[in-house]
């Protein structure tokens, strides 16, 4: 591969030597033979690398590096000193470079430590690349929606990050966001983090349901070597690892009562300790959580301390399910559309306006998850551009399920007349029907009627029924 390395060296015979050296092995080598000419061919020219001899005609080596970094933050600048000047390479390294090396250069070494800066620098590229790809995802805009539950919900998350933007001290409030399976809660968690005043940090997730108690405690806090069995290293926990951004607990109501004590003090006093260590590190991270379950009926029936839950619970985003959005169904299944068939090669997909009326009339009780995956389904399976209903084969045998069971539901009401019943004359009405139609087998009248034989027994008992009479 093929790196680009500027030279700004006005050692001609130096210059030269190092150029003929790199370019053996991949590099694209130019010269300058002074700071002026340097930043000439950066006009035309972006290195991976910069080496920047200390000593320069008419700009010293430090003013060079000032003026380098101003035009790219991001370049690699490794300096070439003689043995008088370490003290002025140090405060070079302070002032950003890379490294430095002394006269006479050893071109091996030097081939060396260019490696190791240009490695750097392209998994910083990458690493930036995929923030900023992770970043343009998470916007406002990646909510897809109009419906008013939608709109109320961008509303929210403004709001929440113009509060943060303007805040003078303290942390940012924990945000809980609570909603059905599916319904996005991830995806909301970004946009608060990427849209807010720590987007530039990290964010973490962990799905609190997927790892057992004992090694979510070894996740979120980190451990010592030697602390437990498997722990060959010392490892940081994820509290540490997203110091400075956001850290996104999905499904915290999974978390056992045992390990909640330990995550409020975390909270609360803004401290960790690693397993296997006595001394607390502090932390600076901003919570936000995430669960499909009533965190309020957990804490009464004690699977969730109450103190933990209003500490989580400062505000909280409602994420409402896909059946009560409206045309946002159309809206999202045109876009994972667009997204499927462009995979897939299969460009221009539509659909029909009958497969439309399905969209819009199923349930979708998995949500904007469930919708996704049909969709990838259905353009994985599709040879036409247009989509018709039976190609959702899927979907519409949900719907004739569901229309089904919402059929049985109907055949078991009767309506009530309007000079009322008496509802122990039905309840007999029913156990005799049930006893008749069984032949008086008393288990299987009891199975009709979703009762045990004893409670059967009882209402036999209780309305004096027996095989005559009927």
């Amino acid at each position: 591969m093929s790196y680009a390395t500027l030279i700004i060296e006005d050692e001609t015979t130096l210059a030269r030597n190092m150029k003929t050296y790199l370019e053996r092995y991949g590099y694209e080598v130019r010269i300058a033979q002074s700071a002026e000419e340097g930043f000439q061919q950066l006009d035309s020219f972006k290195p991976d690398v910069i080496l920047l001899d200390l000593q320069l005609p008419g700009m010293s080596g430090l003013d060079a590096l000032a003026r380098i970094k101003e035009r790219d933050a991001q370049v690699k600048i490794v300096i070439i000193t003689a043995h008088g000047n370490i003290e002025t390479a140090v405060d070079a390294m302070k002032a950003g470079a890379y490294d430095f090396m002394n006269k006479p250069l050893v071109l091996a070494k030097l081939k060396v430590l260019l490696d190791k800066a240009v490695g750097q620098s392209k998994l910083e590229g990458t690493l930036s690349y995929y923030r900023e790809k992770e970043a343009g995802e998470s916007t406002l805009s990646a909510l897809i929606g109009e419906s008013p539950p939608m709109r109320s919900l961008k509303h929210q998350i403004e709001q929440i990050i113009d509060s943060e933007r303007k805040l003078t001290e303290g942390d940012p409030p924990a945000v809980l966001i609570t909603g059905e399976t599916g319904t996005g809660k991830e995806l909301a968690a970004r946009a608060l983090h990427y849209n807010g005043p720590r987007k530039n940090g990290p964010f973490i997730e962990i799905n609190c349901a997927s790892i057992p108690t004992h090694l979510l405690e070894a996740e979120l806090f980190g451990y010592e070597r030697g602390a437990f069995t498997d722990a060959k290293e010392k490892k940081i926990g994820l509290f540490q690892a997203a110091e400075g951004g956001t850290l996104f607990l999905d499904e915290i109501g999974e978390i056992e009562i045992s390990l909640q004590a330990k995550l409020l003090k975390a909270l609360e006093d803004k401290v960790i300790r690693r397993i296997g260590n006595i001394r607390e590190q502090k932390v600076d991270v901003r919570i936000v959580t995430a669960t499909n379950q009533s965190l309020e009926e957990a804490v009464r029936q004690g699977r969730f301390r109450s103190d933990l839950f209003f500490r989580l619970r400062i505000i909280n985003l409602e994420l409402p399910p896909l059946r009560s959005r409206g045309n946002d169904i159309l809206l999202l299944a045109d876009h994972f559309l667009t997204i499927q068939s462009r995979r897939y090669g299969k460009q221009g997909m539509r659909f029909s306006p009958e497969a439309e009326k399905v969209l819009l009339n199923y349930s979708w009780p998995g949500n904007v998850r469930e919708l996704r995956n049909m969709i990838e389904q259905t353009v994985l399976l599709s040879r036409d551009s247009v989509i018709a209903p039976e190609q959702l084969s899927l979907l519409t045998g949900l719907i004739k399920m569901n229309q089904v069971d919402r059929q049985k539901e109907n055949m078991d009401r009767f309506p009530l007349p309007l000079q009322g019943i008496s509802l122990e004359k039905v309840e007999r009405d029913f156990v005799l029907q049930a006893l008749e139609q069984t032949s008086w087998n008393v288990t299987q009248a009891a199975k009709l009627l979703g009762l045990t034989r004893d409670t059967l027994r009882y209402r036999m008992d209780k309305y004096k029924l027996e095989p005559s009479s009927s």
